[in-house]
């Protein structure tokens, strides 16, 4: 799992993205247009990146249609703390996600780090 994690969060620029979006999946599940407007990004991004974090088992959905609503899967429930040492990991490192990930730091809800 760390493997995949780290491929789909440091392995692109939309590893932000992915990261800001299973945060807010940790809380509750949501829609795609919900999490468009909770994260402030383009709604056909936001489905770009729930499709590619459904092909990784990271993300579950129920229902079809405009009222999809998406999950974390059983499997990042289980590693939710690999995922926060990833993007600890990131923010501490001298690449672009450690720019980019300085304002993520704020979603990371305190509650969500053990």
């Amino acid at each position: 799992m760390r493997k995949l994690l780290w491929e789909l969060l440091a392995g692109s620029k939309g590893g932000i993205n992915r990261a800001r979006i299973i945060v807010q999946l940790k809380k509750r599940p949501y829609n795609a247009n919900q999490l468009a407007e909770i994260l402030s990004l383009n709604y056909k991004t936001v489905k770009y990146h729930i499709e590619v974090l459904e092909k990784k088992d990271i993300v579950v959905s129920a229902g079809k249609g405009y009222g999809t609503l998406y999950f974390l899967s059983d499997k990042m429930e289980e590693n939710f703390n690999v995922f926060l040492r990833i993007v600890e990991e990131l923010r501490g490192s001298d690449t672009e996600m450690y720019y980019i990930g300085d304002k993520m730091a704020d979603t990371v809800p305190v509650e969500l780090i053990h």
